[in-house]
């Protein structure tokens, strides 16, 4: 009978804390829960010494122009965790093509995928993909699967908060990097898509990003962060598909002032 209550107060907790996600989707870990993993991430990744992050007194220029980005983006209405989530951003200074988000909305874009992309466009487009990653709760969602819901249950409850910490740590050793599958990472694309339609950005910036790799030969193996699946090709197919649904602008954004290439030349 003990059991039986056990296992009903856990049906109970697990739908009251499904029921407060805006996606409407079963997720464990609670908004909270994201807020203080995504935290506890960032620390952890902060006193990492592998972990090269540009200060912002440092590089202002450099931040300004990623915030505006990422302002537009979370300014366009289709943000569910606008208000909610740090949406805090990093740039790491190394060569690899790299960028990824943690529960919560910390963000962190490595300086070899900047100078990689050749302009605001593509940037917004992963930019939008990451936000995307955090605000659907792609990388809660891969911890559920990954850790098991025990685990995360005991997390959830406040049970032992060095288990918070043990998730957050391995997270930081790992670079932060989750393996989404084909489902996140073509809702990721779409709702970069959705993002950049309610902004000056081309819509379909992370299209020329994946044709770029495609055309370079990178198209299965290409950047970690962006899985092998699916392949460049077809999510060049599929992000163009998605604008022309939406009807949105695929008109490259007009700058003036500090430019894309101004801002890339600002960083080491």
């Amino acid at each position: 009978m003990i059991n039986i209550l056990k296992s009903v107060a856990v049906l109970f907790l697990l739908i009251g804390i499904s029921s407060c996600d805006k996606n409407n989707d079963l997720v464990l870990f609670g908004i909270q829960n994201d807020i203080e993993l995504g935290a506890q991430v960032d620390a952890q990744i902060e006193s990492d010494t592998s972990f090269t992050i540009l200060s912002r007194t440092a590089y202002p220029e450099a931040y300004a122009y990623l915030e505006d980005m990422k302002e537009s983006i979370l300014n366009s209405g289709e943000v569910s965790y606008k208000d909610e989530f740090a949406w805090e951003l990093h740039i790491i200074h190394d060569d690899v093509l790299n960028a990824f988000a943690t529960p919560g909305g910390y963000i962190y874009i490595y300086t070899g995928l900047i100078k990689y992309l050749e302009n605001a466009d593509d940037l917004a487009g992963v930019l939008g993909h990451e936000i995307a990653h955090s605000d659907q709760r792609h990388s809660s969602k891969q911890l559920q699967r990954q850790y098991g819901i025990q685990l995360l249950l005991n997390i959830a409850l406040g049970k032992d908060a060095s288990q918070l910490a043990q998730v957050a740590g391995q997270i930081a050793g790992q670079g932060a990097l989750l393996k989404f599958g084909r489902d996140a990472e073509t809702e990721a694309d779409e709702f970069s898509v959705r993002y950049l339609a309610k902004t000056d950005y081309a819509c379909n910036g992370a299209a020329s990003f994946f044709q770029k790799l495609e055309e370079q030969g990178q198209g299965s193996d290409g950047p970690a962060f962006l899985s092998t699946h699916p392949p460049s090709d077809t999510r060049v197919e599929e992000i163009n598909a998605k604008a022309d649904e939406l009807g949105c602008s695929t008109t490259a954004v007009s700058e003036s002032g500090f430019t894309y290439e101004d801002f890339k030349n600002s960083l080491p």
